[in-house]
């Protein structure tokens, strides 16, 4: 049987030279999470003092909306990255996000409207949508079966060292806020600073997606064949395909509703509860990025040992009762040390787990010929889930405390295992050409 789609003929492992190509390339895709992680995390350090610079410290509606414009964004922009790529192919789709992720960190830092502010953070957000839908699904598709799912977790450890590089950034450029003149730079120039900063990366992603090559899989399947599955979206749903869409659909909205990702994007909020200051926030933030980044090397390491299915498993009941313990010790008001702790445990829990395994599962699962629409499909219901969690958060937790918000949370992470404890499948060391056989029997 032919492998071509797992180890491509053009890309073949035949020699050192050929591996550091792959090595490479996936490298260069995977800064689309590189700026996916800066862009989607710097909005939270930036947030106490755009918010006094444009008013909305005391309106909870519209530091919803300046939290939520971006990943309006990352819908528009999952929405049509399947059908564009299997169109014009992987290539110039990411290329079109290194552009729009410049044009935003220009705009975004450049405004002093609040409405363009926003339109700027669409324009970021449509570049995350359309790197987080390509760029796992390129590296998938460019790389053997026995470091796919490394390969794959790459992109996703580029991702939290993009959010770690937003968190040093944030708590290098805020200055002292007990000073009044440092707390006055900040509202006025410091948030702008901390958009500015993701221009270089950007442009060096621009830069370098000119000297990578287009998919194999696309070349000699997908553009072959595309009039036959271009816009069919029934196909999807079709019997031979619902079970996998059905899976890759809880997979990707639980990554978000597993609610970890709520600790990035409203910090302030849980740390100020916890009993620290603005100042203490920062240090608290970068040390969850720290925790981050060691813990998704980790799962470079055991992805490929464990498998995608075990891995899962652990992050689900892990954080399940990692949640239940946090919301405990907010109900019994318990500060300091311990709830940091807490937080970093969930943190690295959801780095070796959910965070990089997610994206891995959803490149793999889906046969060649639907691959790119199924995964726009399964990244723009992973965006929708990140919206309504982060646009849900403020009134929750004003309505229920913390600790009723991370019940919640709870208990949704366990349910969440029992579903991947009947369903998910184990992909780890299987050619796409065999997971499609076993997975559309």
């Amino acid at each position: 049987m032919e492998k071509h789609c797992s180890a491509p003929q053009s890309l073949s492992l035949a020699g050192s030279e050929s591996k550091a190509f792959i090595y490479f390339i996936c490298c260069v895709s995977a800064m689309g999470g590189l700026l996916f992680g800066y862009d989607w995390v710097v909005i939270g350090g930036a947030k106490p003092f755009y918010e006094l610079y444009f008013g909305i410290a005391d309106n909870p509606m519209m530091q919803g909306v300046a939290m939520t414009t971006a990943l309006i964004g990352c819908l528009a922009g999952a929405m049509v990255a399947g059908a564009l790529a299997d169109r014009y192919g992987r290539k110039p789709l990411l290329m079109l996000s290194a552009v729009l992720f410049t044009l935003s960190a220009i705009g975004t830092g450049l405004f002093d409207d609040f409405t363009l502010f926003n339109i700027a953070r669409f324009v970021g957000g449509v570049g995350i949508g359309v790197a987080s839908a390509l760029a796992p699904m390129y590296i998938a598709e460019v790389s053997p079966a026995e470091i796919r799912g490394r390969m794959v977790s790459l992109n996703q450890m580029t991702i939290v060292l993009g959010i770690l590089s937003a968190q040093i950034v944030n708590m290098l450029l805020a200055r002292d806020t007990s000073v009044a003149e440092n707390m006055a730079w900040n509202v006025a120039w410091g948030w702008r600073w901390m958009f500015w900063a993701e221009t270089l990366p950007a442009a060096l992603f621009l830069i370098m997606s000119f000297f990578i090559p287009e998919s194999p899989v696309y070349l000699l399947e997908v553009r072959g064949k595309r009039s036959e599955v271009r816009g069919d979206l029934s196909l999807l749903t079709s019997h031979k395909y619902r079970r996998i869409l059905l899976l890759g659909l809880v997979i990707a909205v639980f990554q978000q509703w597993c609610g970890t990702n709520v600790i990035f994007n409203y910090a302030q909020e849980i740390f100020v509860g916890a009993g620290f200051d603005v100042d203490g926030m920062f240090i608290n933030i970068v040390i969850t990025g720290i925790a981050n980044v060691v813990f998704t090397f980790v799962a470079l390491y055991t992805i490929e040992k464990w498998g995608r299915r075990t891995l899962m498993l652990i992050g689900a009941g892990g954080l399940g009762l990692i949640y239940l313990t946090l919301g405990t010790c907010y109900f019994m008001e318990v500060k300091g040390v311990m709830m940091v702790v807490l937080v970093v445990t969930a943190i690295s829990v959801y780095a070796m787990t959910l965070g990089p395994v997610t994206w891995t599962l959803l490149a793999e699962i889906f046969p060649n010929k639907i691959r790119g629409v199924a995964m726009a499909t399964c990244t723009f219901a992973l965006w929708v889930g990140c919206c309504t969690l982060t646009f849900s958060f403020p009134s929750m937790n004003a309505a229920l405390g913390s600790s009723g918000t991370f019940w919640i949370y709870s208990v949704i992470c366990i349910c969440a295992f029992a579903f991947l404890y009947r369903r998910c499948p184990e992909t780890k060391g299987k050619s796409l050409e065999e997971l499609e056989k076993e997975l559309t029997k």
